[in-house]
């Protein structure tokens, strides 16, 4: 067996986790600016948390493996779980006022979307760690190709949770985000 193997494995599985947790923030924009749907706090510290998850990934392209990046993205995944699963519970009995927030994507609304979210980001890295281990996932020889492609996609997830940020900045102010009376404002 290739002794990188492991190695480059790894680099694919967080590759490819990368990419999915960006096309799930780039549709969330899309509904968010194409559809009119300005999302609640709690939506956003779900996306705070998918960014979270994200930036262990950066770092392990950046710097190479180490079990502390792959913490700070199951660290993240959990704060995801939390959050979700809060703002699930609150909106399972709908009351006057307090309906689920936004489109129903395949019958399911994006608090119940980032349960299920975290639960399999929080299962990928266990089968990943039970299958590769850490020992052999330090790899400094990696592929031009492959090393470029995770950093433009660095970069994108990057852009897009500064879009976010700005995005949040116009619809809060300099001030706590409400579940209620969204409005876009400078300050």
């Amino acid at each position: 067996m290739n002794p990188r193997l492991p190695a480059l494995l790894n680099d694919l599985f967080l590759f490819a986790m990368m990419l999915v947790i960006a096309e799930i923030l780039t549709f969330a924009m899309i509904l968010q600016y194409r559809g009119g749907e300005i999302p609640c706090p709690l939506c956003l510290l779900q996306r705070v948390a998918m960014f979270g998850v994200c930036v262990g990934i950066i770092l392990h392209f950046r710097s190479g493996y180490s079990a502390r990046n792959e913490g700070i993205s199951m660290l993240f995944a959990l704060f995801l779980l939390i959050v979700s699963v809060r703002q699930t519970l609150l909106d399972i009995y709908p009351r006057p006022g307090h309906d689920y927030i936004g489109s129903a994507v395949f019958g399911l609304h994006m608090p119940v979307w980032s349960v299920i979210i975290a639960v399999a980001i929080l299962l990928a890295f266990t089968v990943k760690i039970m299958v590769l281990g850490g020992e052999d996932l330090r790899d400094d020889d990696k592929p031009q190709l492959f090393s470029s492609a995770a950093k433009l996609l660095s970069a994108y997830v990057v852009a897009i949770c500064v879009v976010n940020f700005v995005s949040v900045v116009l619809q809060c102010g300099l001030q706590a985000c409400h579940t209620s009376g969204y409005r876009f404002s400078i300050f």
